[in-house]
């Protein structure tokens, strides 16, 4: 069977696969690290913000006030990244026992929130943006709320690159209380926001990606193919530890160079993956050499990787990821 031969039956499984299991999403969590995060609020005259070069306490807290915060992205999922989070709140206190100055509502409900994340690999380049949005200070969670984030008042309503078309409904912002985030007045110039420096906070955030990265499976069994002879790996055929080997998956997401959408991956092979990719391998990680969009597929990708020594004979789960958005695992026998 030839190499070309055996990715078309990949290719052709996987769009089975898929239309079998559009319906289903699996939401990943990311746990996003944030430092030197202040929070400016609107309290001054607007001829005066962001001209002080002193830091500067923000005004006694006034009915519908209005603020922005601003921190750097210093990790996902313990992966180093760049990137800032901007937020904005108009704060109402909503109460069904309103006192003076307090709006009168069913519900509980410090204020409208925004949150808008730009992310970027270390090196600099852009992986795309999340927005999320809700009520703060709401009350108990919602039905389906992971055990791991006690109130859940937000949503993930889209995103952009890595993240385009993503949703989600749950999502947490947790504070460093030893290094809490500054209130501060908005008239205080944010270019000095890293000297003065600000709180820390891991926050986090599931996210339903519009199609999870999965390892198609042919009918002879998962696209896990040696490299040597593009063979698939299988009982008679089993993957040696430190061996090179090649997988073939969906959903990768963007390329640089990209294409466009509908548009097949260039035939040169330059198309490399955008999003962080990662190869788990009995849960671990293992070393992944390159990903790339498949020549002449429109959602085909291989992703290159050495199958870490110390794997136990017989059977190992291997799962693909790009953009901390991990996929269903698949079996492959180990000699």
């Amino acid at each position: 069977m030839t190499r070309q031969h055996l990715l078309t039956i990949a290719f052709c499984a996987g769009s089975l696969a898929r239309s079998l299991t559009a319906q289903i999403s699996n939401a990943s969590l990311l746990q996003i690290e944030i430092q030197n995060h202040r929070l400016y609020v609107f309290d001054v005259d607007s001829s005066k913000l962001g001209k002080s070069s002193t830091p500067l306490d923000r005004a006694v807290p006034a009915t519908f006030e209005s603020w922005i915060g601003i921190g750097d992205v210093v990790s996902i999922n313990g992966n180093p990244v760049k990137g800032t989070v901007f937020e904005r709140s108009l704060t109402f206190n909503a109460r069904p026992n309103a006192t003076s100055g307090q709006a009168i509502a069913d519900v509980n409900g410090a204020g409208l929130y925004e949150w808008n994340l730009e992310l970027m690999n270390p090196d600099g380049t852009l992986l795309g943006r999340i927005l999320v949005q809700g009520l703060a200070g709401g009350g108990s969670s919602p039905p389906g709320a992971p055990s791991l984030i006690p109130r859940t008042d937000y949503m993930v309503v889209g995103g952009t690159g890595v993240f385009l078309g993503v949703r989600g409904g749950y999502f947490n912002n947790n504070p460093d209380p030893s290094v809490p985030i500054p209130v501060t007045s908005a008239a205080e110039d944010p270019s000095l926001r890293r000297v003065f420096g600000g709180g820390k906070a891991t926050s986090l955030l599931y996210l339903i990606p519009q199609s999870a990265p999965q390892i198609v499976v042919t009918p002879n069994g998962p696209a896990v193919i040696h490299s040597v002879d593009f063979t698939l790996v299988s009982s008679s055929k089993p993957a040696a530890q430190g061996e090179i080997l090649s997988l073939i998956a969906t959903g990768l997401g963007p390329t640089r160079p990209g294409v466009e959408p509908g548009k097949t991956f260039p035939a040169d092979g330059s198309a490399a993956v955008v999003g962080p990719v990662g190869v788990l391998v009995n849960g671990k990680p293992a070393e992944v050499l390159g990903a790339v969009g498949y020549p002449g597929a429109a959602d085909g990708y291989q992703v290159n990787f050495r199958l870490p020594t110390g794997v136990a004979s017989g059977t190992a789960t291997i799962q693909v990821s790009s953009a901390w958005i991990v996929g269903a695992e698949v079996k492959i026998a180990i000699q």
